[in-house]
């Protein structure tokens, strides 16, 4: 059918669909095919974390991709809200309903085979709005499945698509390509980041792997890419101060790791995590921890250096494997929550408690560290302040000169403008004057340069 509508359009001189193919541009026909025809392409970004969800569907879609129960799961998964498969997305929705209203604008794209290469998700909102046909470009005859991907993700990175990967599906494209050979630098101007912003989502997707496999259960039940991907922001943010804290202190850097990525998984705002610096637990949370979530104590050892006999050098001391240790807890209880339905209830019940208690004792931690930024805070703001005063006066000496020299100076404005400077160093000096029994030399000028005669 593909074949002969191709003829049909060639001889027509119909219109034509202009993509990035194997490094240049190619134009392709456009025809229409039924919908009912199409197979969803099971390699799409769009969906890559979220097949894992159904592990039975997800060995079947494996197995064999072109089947009807295969098929009918992409289709589920394209309707499904990335970071929550058990709503409707709410731009699927969207777009079924643009589709309703004005039909279709962007004709999607297939190989000569029938796999949706650019459409999937256009594809299924048709069905379900019942229309049988859907407008599509055709890839040559010669369409690998590396080249069906090359091509999607060049469509998919163009910045005028609709509905972008999600941020976790994002970050497995990324590795796909630079695992096929690709350098950092191609990859990231492909994805319209820096370098410096693509090595930050790798370390990123790296950490989350890790954490997934510190959340296996004794049943082999663990989290999943999907219960990452509202926390974007929360783990580029943990990146850099990460690295900000490694750079003078790797052990305090691994303890704000530990302590946030705990609280993402008891899913605190951005905000909260930010006060997790590298000593919250021993400060603010260690002593407040009730006796579940309170590891075995763990003594530091020595790791031996290979090709260097007899050296070694002391692993993680016993602080930041406790820290660890609580995270890899929390980290377990909450795949066991998510995985309730396929445990008995006792488990589950337990490891909601453990989420309770660990998110009332953080919540006291987090109400203590930022009582102690505001202190911080406020201990800083008046010398902050004069530092800004001090750059002010600084940089109006030099305009005054400038305006001088051109005869652009209101000096009535400026006398004016003194005398409240006055006014004000006034005000302060009396704050001070009550405050220093034994005022500081800096002090005893503002009492000086203040003083009435």
């Amino acid at each position: 059918m593909v074949e002969e509508r191709l003829r049909q359009a060639t001889s027509e001189d119909g219109a034509k669909l202009t993509v990035d193919w194997r490094g240049e541009q190619r134009h392709l026909r456009v025809i229409s095919m039924p919908v009912d025809m199409l197979y969803f392409n099971p390699d799409t970004h769009r969906i890559r974390a979220q097949r894992t969800l159904d592990p039975e569907r997800n060995r079947i879609l494996e197995e064999d991709p072109w089947g009807e129960v295969a098929q009918t799961y992409l289709a589920d998964l394209l309707r499904q809200k990335p970071s929550n498969p058990n709503q409707t997305d709410p731009d699927y929705t969207a777009l079924v309903d643009e589709l309703d209203s004005f039909g279709q604008k962007e004709p999607g794209i297939i190989s000569p085979d029938g796999i949706i290469v650019d459409g999937n998700t256009r594809c299924a909102a048709l069905k379900d709005l019942g229309v049988k046909d859907i407008r599509v470009g055709v890839l040559p005859s010669d369409t690998s499945r590396r080249d069906i991907n090359s091509v999607e993700l060049a469509l998919q990175l163009r910045r005028d698509k609709r509905r972008d990967y999600s941020y976790i599906n994002r970050l497995i494209a990324i590795e796909e390509e630079l695992a096929s050979g690709r350098r950092e630098e191609d990859v990231a101007r492909d994805f319209n980041i820096k370098p410096g912003t693509l090595r930050q989502d790798r370390w990123v997707y790296q950490m989350i792997n890790e954490a997934i496999e510190r959340s296996r259960t004794s049943s082999g039940l663990g989290l999943r890419l999907v219960d990452f991907e509202d926390h974007q922001e929360k783990l580029r943010e943990l990146q850099r101060d990460f690295t900000k804290k490694a750079a003078t202190d790797p052990e305090a850097a691994e303890q704000l790791k530990e302590s946030r990525l705990a609280m993402v998984v008891l899913n605190y705002p951005k905000t909260s995590l930010r006060l997790a610096e590298g000593d919250f637990h021993s400060r603010y949370l260690e002593e407040r921890l009730p006796a579940q979530l309170r590891p075995a104590v763990q003594e530091s050892s020595s790791v031996a250096i290979p090709g260097l006999p007899g050296v070694a050098v002391p692993d993680a001391t016993a602080a930041a494997k406790a820290v660890r240790a609580l995270t890899d807890q929390l980290l377990q209880a909450e795949a066991t929550r998510l995985a309730r339905d396929k445990l008995e209830p006792q488990a589950v019940a337990e490891a909601d408690s453990l989420i309770r208690l660990a998110r009332k004792s953080f919540d006291v931690g987090v109400k203590l560290a930022g009582q102690n930024a505001q202190l911080e805070k406020r201990k800083i703001a008046v010398q902050e302040r004069l530092t800004d005063a001090a750059d002010y006066v600084k940089q109006c000496a030099a305009e005054f000169a400038e305006a001088k020299a051109k005869r652009a100076l209101d000096e009535d404005a400026f006398d004016d403008a003194l005398l409240e400077l006055r006014d004000s160093l006034a005000r302060l000096a009396r704050q001070a004057g009550r405050t220093f029994s034994s005022p500081g030399d800096g002090v005893e000028w503002l009492l000086a340069a203040t003083r009435e005669d």
